[in-house]
This record gives structure tokens, C-alpha cells and sequence, in this order.
């Protein structure tokens, strides 16, 4: 199996950026394709952004599409995501996550059985 840290989380004013990475280690990274979501209090964990095991194709929620950015680096065994133009309602804990190949990088959290500790976002007015 393959653990995961999230790191890159903090306090941003609204407009700003940050850059979330996720180390993995364990089993081999271009293995799983990889999706990063978010929690809010009180809301459901939902889709932010997928992508492939190469890194050749990606997927994001209509809430985030143009603002954020979903790539990888497999020789350092780290996906990234890169978040501009923050709004407060992106505040929330940021988790990735990794699927089998067989899964796909899907938008579904039941498709992702091993995840991060998650880190945390917010996002001031």
C-alpha cells in the first residue's frame, strides 16, 4: 500500500495562493492515480481535482476549474496542486488520496482507498 502526507496548507487572504504537495512512499507512485479533495465543517468530503498515473489527464470540479492546477512529479513521488485566485469558501482540510489503475482518476471518494492526514486551508475576506 502507499502512505501520504499533505503538506503546503495555511492562511491566505482571499485572491492569493498556495501550493499543496503530497509525498508518497511505500508502494510505487506511477502506480495510482491520484485525487486531492476537501472537507469543509459541516459538509461532506467532496471532488477537487484528479489525476492520471502519467500525469496525462486530469479532472476538477466546476468550483475550482481555471483557479487550480493538478500535476505530479512521479521520479519525486509527489502530487501537487496549485490554487490561485482563493476564495473563503475553498476553505477547508485538503486530503489527497490514491487509486488503483484499475479505478481510474475518478471524482468518487469510494474509488480512492488510501488517503492523507489532510491539511488545512482558510482562506480570509
Amino acid at each position: 500500500q502507499v502512505q501520504l502526507v499533505e503538506s503546503g496548507g495555511g492562511l491566505v487572504q482571499a485572491g492569493g495562493s498556495l501550493r499543496l504537495s503530497c509525498a508518497a512512499s511505500g508502494r510505487t507512485f506511477s502506480r495510482y492515480h491520484m485525487g486531492w479533495f476537501r472537507q469543509a465543517p459541516g459538509k461532506e468530503r467532496e471532488f477537487v481535482a484528479s489525476i492520471s498515473w502519467s500525469g496525462g489527464n486530469s479532472d476538477y470540479a466546476d468550483s475550482v476549474k481555471v483557479r487550480f492546477t493538478v500535476s505530479r512529479d512521479n521520479a519525486k513521488n509527489t502530487v501537487y496542486l496549485q490554487m490561485n485566485s482563493l476564495k473563503p469558501e475553498d476553505t477547508a482540510v485538503y486530503y489527497c488520496a490514491a487509486a488503483s489503475l484499475g479505478y481510474g482518476w475518478s471524482p468518487r471518494v469510494n474509488n480512492y482507498p488510501y488517503w492523507g492526514q489532510g491539511t488545512q486551508v482558510t482562506v480570509s475576506s
